[in-house]
């Protein structure tokens, strides 16, 4: 078994990547969408265990970022003659790491809970310029409207070619995968870690703390920006929805269902969670759940029993099965709100 265990992320991608061609012919396009949507929050959730899972900082604003990719793609992508993809990528790249050093900057001076909430405060204001009908703004972001219409690049249009760009997200996915964790395998990385172990011993070591979670904002940001860009790809507009608290609070969920601090889990949260929900809002579930119990009410519910018998996450219940312990997702969750001054 020891032998075969570097296969299995091998054999893990050959299996998506087969994936398309095992479906029935009338319903391959919208289980190919429905991947498509897992890989681009699967890489979202990614960016999230960054900042969360390997440096200990729960941002309540993580969207900001995942709608600022968006934005800077539908908007470059809205003139008159678009540029290519490549200035399009640079844009959000530089977009997404300006906007999370930024941020950074202004809410790294506090940690734990205060931090949490600056992050917050900061992305409800942006979603509040976006989703205003300001007449200076609106013609930028579009308003409550969003900007619809968006010309996507004839080699990559997900509704022409939608298994090229099934392909395109599942390289996107396990590119970035691998990126994150050889970067986190770093000695950089290790820094990170220890920030999130005990930060006034890293600092005593002779680091500069503030510089490391710095760093690990703006790489989070950035990728969670790449993310936003794939979303507006596919499904062609943008919308101030993509800046809202809940998608910063499904991170949060696809993070602690998947394991924090596992790279690997939150992308298989980010899986559970968005099959689940297509399994309770189809016609099946329509019809077999009571009227009264509602989509959302029976997730609560299956999230609650998975936090109480999977406490340390989807990974954590592999890696018990394997013989190896793993901190619950509640303890680390407890730990990173907890301001340091405390520790």
């Amino acid at each position: 078994m020891q032998r075969l265990r570097p296969l299995l992320p091998l054999v893990a991608i050959g299996g998506l990547a087969s994936l398309p061609f095992a479906f029935a012919a009338d319903t391959t396009r919208f289980w190919q969408g429905v991947f498509i949507q897992i890989f681009i929050l699967a890489i979202y959730a990614l960016s999230y265990d960054l900042l969360m899972g390997y440096t200990g900082m729960i941002s309540f604003g993580h969207a900001l970022f995942f709608g600022a990719g968006g934005y800077t793609a539908a908007i470059l992508l809205r003139q008159t003659e678009p540029p290519s993809m490549l200035i399009v990528l640079a844009a959000v790249i530089v977009v997404g790491a300006t906007l999370g050093a930024a941020v950074g900057a202004l809410s790294l001076r506090v940690s734990g809970v205060y931090f949490s909430m600056i992050t917050l405060a900061l992305a409800e204001i942006f979603f509040i310029l976006f989703k205003a009908d300001d007449p200076k703004l609106k013609p930028i972001t579009g308003g409550e409207i969003g900007l619809q219409g968006i010309v996507v690049p004839a080699a990559i249009d997900a509704t022409t070619y939608r298994l090229r760009f099934y392909f395109l997200t599942l390289a996107c996915m396990v590119g970035l995968y691998y990126a994150a964790r050889r970067f986190i395998n770093s000695p950089t990385g290790r820094v990170f870690v220890a920030i999130r172990e005990n930060e006034p011993r890293a600092t005593a070591l002779g680091y500069n703390t503030l510089h490391f979670k710095l760093l690990a904002t703006a790489i989070s940001s950035t990728i969670a920006a790449l993310a936003g860009m794939l979303m507006v790809l596919y499904e062609k507009s943008a919308s101030f929805e993509m800046l809202s608290v809940n998608l910063t609070i499904q991170a949060l969920l696809m993070t602690i269902i998947g394991g924090i601090g596992t790279l690997i889990g939150p992308m298989l949260g980010a899986a559970t969670i968005r099959l689940l929900d297509h399994g309770l809002k189809g016609e099946f579930m329509q019809a077999l759940l009571p009227a009264w119990l509602r989509p959302d009410l029976v997730f609560g519910i299956v999230y609650v029993v998975l936090v109480l018998f999977f406490p340390a996450g989807l990974m954590g219940a592999i890696r018990k099965l394997r013989g190896k312990t793993s901190r619950s997702s509640v303890e680390r969750l407890r730990q990173a709100m907890k301001p340091k001054a405390e520790s």
